[in-house]
């Protein structure tokens, strides 16, 4: 079990929290809560206050999966959806045309392998097709093979657009993992991994 208390940090801006385990009288390691104004850090603040009303419960989880979950928030409303948002989209229609982009199919996919890849409804996917052809940057053709399917694929337009969103896609991405060094980012993407193989299969 753990038992997260705030300690008052040599730096006056800092406070530490500090999780010990029950049966352990030493060894305790602080997880520096930062600065507000520099970081808000919400899981370690939980951590700690499950800790003070109900000590009896081991909260460590919290704060591994809290702090993914603050990062992922936080990535996605700050660091990428602007840039899906200064030319009109939002993030479930850059999926669909990073999805056609690639596939490397030049002729297109179906709506229903564009819904399976991107693990939405059929009925949400074909709201976002609709719009991204409104704009001009999909295009319907009928499926060569199947009289009654269609296939959707990107117009000029949308081509040229998708590759440069995707260049400054990854180039934020590639700022947001600089504090770790290439080792490290290595570690976390084989810890992610093996968290993800962990679940159990969806459906």
């Amino acid at each position: 079990m753990t038992d997260p208390s705030a300690v008052q940090h040599p730096d006056p801006g800092v406070t530490e929290i500090v999780i010990t385990r029950s049966g352990s009288s030493s060894g305790s390691s602080p997880v520096p809560s930062p600065d507000p104004a520099r970081r808000q850090d919400r899981a370690a603040r939980a951590v700690a206050q499950w800790g003070q009303v109900r000590p009896e419960i081991d909260a460590s989880p919290m704060l591994p999966l809290g702090r993914m979950s603050e990062l992922v928030h936080r990535i996605r409303t700050f660091r990428l959806e602007p840039g899906y948002g200064e030319h009109g989209l939002n993030r479930g229609e850059f999926d669909v045309l990073a999805t056609l982009r690639r596939s490397g199919v030049a002729q297109g996919l179906t709506p229903t392998a564009l819904y399976g890849a991107l693990m939405v409804s059929s009925g949400g996917m074909t709201n976002r097709i609709d719009r991204l052809e409104r704009l001009g940057l999909v295009a319907r053709r009928p499926h060569p093979d199947d009289r009654r399917g269609t296939l959707v694929a990107l117009t000029p337009a949308g081509l040229a657009l998708i590759d440069r969103l995707v260049d400054r896609h990854v180039a934020v991405q590639r700022a947001i993992l600089a504090p770790l060094t290439p080792d490290e980012q290595d570690q976390l993407s084989a810890l992610l991994g093996k968290l993800l193989d962990g679940l159990e299969p969806e459906g």
